[in-house]
């Protein structure tokens, strides 16, 4: 599935993709104000550039207030957020140990200000990241051979919008906003981009290959649903 993003000023990063069974345009805001525009294949992105631009006031409308990022906060598996308060420090500035994504700040009164809830969530994408580096390529391998599958170590990446994706070479991505997930739909996701080195579509041969592994991959889909990638 072709993809681009495009930043509009007054709304934010717009992810544009261009599916080859969608008909007609389509415009959707996910969790975390995410806006996901769907093209046919034959449609330019610049149809989809200006639909975005016609559609401002409705985007605005349908965009939910941000969330901040709080002191305490889960991130991923093994880490808590923490901010801390010094008096002496001039700027704002992270650090990342084995269990805490610190944020040093020099008033409690800045904790909320964008830019310091913006180093608190890259600080906290660099937690997710060092963490799935570590702990998916291994459920990925244990999963793997449980379930008689040939395989390579998957790609790590940020992405905004999928779980997961396996391309035509076999090649799988999982994305490091796994780590937020219960394990067992981090399982589910990596089983699921596992049977696309057997299967590419989603259609009945798919789902049958799901089920020689789990009895309930639909429903753990429809749970999967519930999440969106995003801090």
């Amino acid at each position: 599935m072709a993809v681009k993003h495009y930043d509009f000023p007054n709304i934010g990063v717009v992810t544009l993709y261009k599916r080859r069974n969608a008909r007609s345009i389509k415009i959707t805001v996910a969790r975390g104000n995410n806006i996901r525009v769907t093209l046919p294949p034959w449609m330019p992105y610049s149809a989809g550039v200006q639909f975005v631009k016609s559609k401002q006031s409705w985007i605005l409308d349908h965009q939910k207030p941000v969330e901040h990022i709080t002191d305490g906060m889960a991130v991923g598996k093994a880490h808590r957020l923490r901010f801390e308060i010094d008096e002496l420090t001039s700027k704002p500035s992270s650090r990342i140990t084995d269990t805490e994504v610190r944020i040093v700040v020099n008033s409690e009164n800045q904790v909320c200000h964008t830019g310091v809830q913006k180093i608190a969530r890259k600080a906290c994408i660099r937690a997710l990241r060092q963490e799935a580096n570590k702990l998916l390529p291994i459920r990925h391998k244990q999963i793997a051979e449980k379930y008689g599958f040939t395989y390579t170590a998957p790609q790590i990446k940020h992405l905004t919008a999928r779980w997961g994706s396996c391309s035509h070479k076999k090649d799988i991505t999982l994305n490091l906003f796994l780590m937020q997930m219960p394990w067992e739909l981090i399982d589910y996701v990596i089983l699921h981009e596992l049977a696309h080195t057997r299967v590419l579509n989603h259609g009945a041969n798919f789902w049958n290959e799901m089920e020689k592994h789990l009895s309930n991959p639909k429903s753990l889909r429809k749970k999967l649903r519930e999440h969106q990638p995003v801090f």
